[in-house]
């Protein structure tokens, strides 16, 4: 029997639906408007009508409840949850995120191909749909080592044998700018497709030429400014609500009735606890709502916007023949789901998952495990004085751009160290994949730390293991635990190791439950807390200080980088 017969059936009014929900206001993201209470007829994961007098093999009275799509998480890395994808969508799902378009590159700058397969087969079973698109920066530069390499052929293949979407985040906008054939290769081998972009900063021809490769879409926006020239040159903006890039509050005056069908939410990169405790898409809905959005349009940003911007014609809002994800709630000025349906399954009631909604997909599977070949105790910190002025990583509270300062370097027995009393912290990249030595030595300011270190493999994005400390004795500590764990985070105080959370996949990602993972997580802020730093999050802070695409100026294990001049620099001034 042809696959449309029993929808065609129901919407016909011949046959019982599958399921109906009776008396839902339907907030209708077609016409921007709540239409009068009515019934919400399904065929299994599709919706049928909506209408009167369904006759139906289930029924569920919603007394006048709102029923909206489910919400599109426009852009994010699932790996930054620390979870797999399985705990992901516990901990989303919930929350009415029933869609998001997800960057493995975290991930495959770990295991290359290896790793998009391995997340594409882990999220096939899932009632959460995960898009994958691309990752179009394996490694992101030239000035970093990565773990593994994706080329254009690659890219091409994935595609055609439908693992990705489109082509995920172009972080490596300055050789989209200057034309560089790799870049320009990958653009071609997605042409058609949705392709992300990432160019903070870039501002007039720059962006012009950026925009012209064929880019769609840009979620670095920090400015109203930065917005505006974004939707002018017809970009999707996606704002961004991240642990550590906090952008919403800022780009929110950006969006007007003109305008706001061309901007979605996404949230980048969450921590567990952040998802369980504070929300995903959803916080970023009632959030728009309390500033002054319109419901509806807030609304749609989370749903028929970025279904429309990824061509995902069957998601995004509800209508006949659509797939019946829906979010049901009963405050139109603060949609705090009562009851999330993915594909036509209630899967959360009440805040929590509903026993078996997601299954651990990924228990056969053979994941991606992470190399840690760093020989901590046996590497050489020390930082031979070449001057008295350094240059310096200027940490930006909730932001992932940093500044590029020039500081006066204490110097000991003829070598640059740490002072902590300037909050003037020693950072090390120790490169993990290839067992070369690589190590990039820097200082940096932002982070507060009066005593011991924090370190971690999650480090943007050649996932490097990088270490920020008060001292040598306390960084040599923390890359060895994290070496013994085969890729992790750890805070140490001299030789005592404080707190410790292995990341055995790809050493980014546990293979324990989300609750867990948050908990062990919370743990380990709270040390690092403890040892003077003032940051709500240290741990996602110093996960950005190794990106090379981001300004101003960050640190890799091939050493510093000018972000803003795209070029290695010197230490010493």
């Amino acid at each position: 029997m042809h696959p449309l017969r029993p929808l065609l059936a129901i919407a016909r009014g011949d046959a019982p639906a599958s399921l109906v929900l009776q008396n839902v206001r339907l907030v209708n993201v077609f016409t921007g408007q709540v239409q009068p209470p009515a019934d919400l007829a399904l065929c299994q994961d599709r919706v049928a009508g909506l209408g009167s007098g369904y006759e139906a093999q289930q029924t569920i009275d919603l007394a006048g409840a709102y029923v909206c799509p489910g919400f599109i998480d426009a852009h994010v890395h699932i790996e930054s949850s620390l979870c797999t994808p399985a705990q992901f969508a516990a901990a989303v799902l919930p929350r009415g995120v029933t869609t998001v378009i997800a960057d493995p590159h975290e991930l495959a700058n770990v295991a290359g191909l290896e790793a998009v397969q391995w997340m594409a087969a882990a999220a096939k079973a899932l009632p959460l749909r995960v898009v994958l698109m691309g990752p179009s920066c394996v490694p992101a530069t030239p000035m970093a080592t990565a773990g593994a390499a994706l080329d254009a052929d690659a890219l091409r293949a994935l595609y055609r044998n439908g693992t990705i979407h489109g082509l995920a985040e172009v972080m490596n906008y300055p050789g989209v700018i200057r034309g560089h054939d790799d870049m320009l290769a990958k653009l071609d081998a997605l042409r058609g497709q949705p392709i992300d972009g990432h160019s903070p900063g870039a501002t007039g021809r720059d962006l012009d030429a950026y925009t012209a490769a064929g880019v769609g879409s840009d979620h670095e926006c920090v400015t109203p400014d930065e917005a505006r020239d974004r939707l002018e040159r017809g970009l999707y903006l996606l704002i961004r609500e991240a642990t550590n890039a906090r952008n919403l509050d800022a780009l929110l005056p950006v969006v007007t009735p003109a305008n706001a069908r061309r901007i979605c939410f996404c949230t980048d990169d969450r921590t567990p606890g952040d998802l369980l405790h504070t929300g995903s898409i959803d916080h970023m809905v009632r959030r728009a709502i309390v500033a002054g959005l319109d419901p509806l349009d807030a609304i749609r940003m989370a749903t028929l916007n970025p279904a429309e911007w990824f061509g995902l014609r069957d998601i995004g809002a509800i209508g006949p023949g659509r797939v019946a994800d829906l979010l049901v709630f009963d405050d139109l000025q603060a949609p705090t789901p009562r009851m999330v349906f993915a594909k036509g399954q209630l899967v959360a009631q009440g805040g929590k998952l509903i026993e078996h909604a997601t299954p651990e997909s990924e228990t056969n599977l053979s994941s991606p495990r992470g190399r840690c070949t760093v020989d901590a105790q046996n590497t050489d910190l020390a930082i031979p004085a070449l001057g008295d002025t350094i240059r310096v990583i200027g940490h930006l509270p909730d932001q992932l751009l940093t500044e590029s300062l020039t500081l006066t370097a204490k110097i000991e027995n003829g070598y640059a160290v740490a002072d902590p009393a300037r909050d003037l912290l020693k950072i090390a990249v120790f490169e993990r994949h290839h067992n070369t030595g690589n190590l990039g030595l820097g200082f940096i300011r932002g982070f507060g730390l009066n005593r011991g270190a924090i370190a971690g493999t999650v480090a943007h994005d050649h996932h490097n293991l990088v270490a920020i400390g008060a001292d040598d004795i306390s960084i040599r500590t923390a890359a060895a635990a994290i070496a013994k764990d085969g890729g992790g985070l750890a805070v140490t105080d001299g030789e005592h190791i404080l707190a410790r959370l292995p990341l055995p996949i790809g050493g980014l990602m546990s293979d324990q439950p989300v609750h867990a993972v948050a908990d062990a997580y919370a743990d380990a802020v709270h040390h690092a807390k403890a040892l003077g730093s003032p940051l709500a999050d240290p741990f996602m802070a110093m996960s950005f200080m190794a990106l090379e695409v981001i300004p101003a100026l960050k640190l890799t294990d091939l050493g510093l980088v000018d972000v803003e001049r795209f070029e290695q620099v010197d230490l010493f001034v």
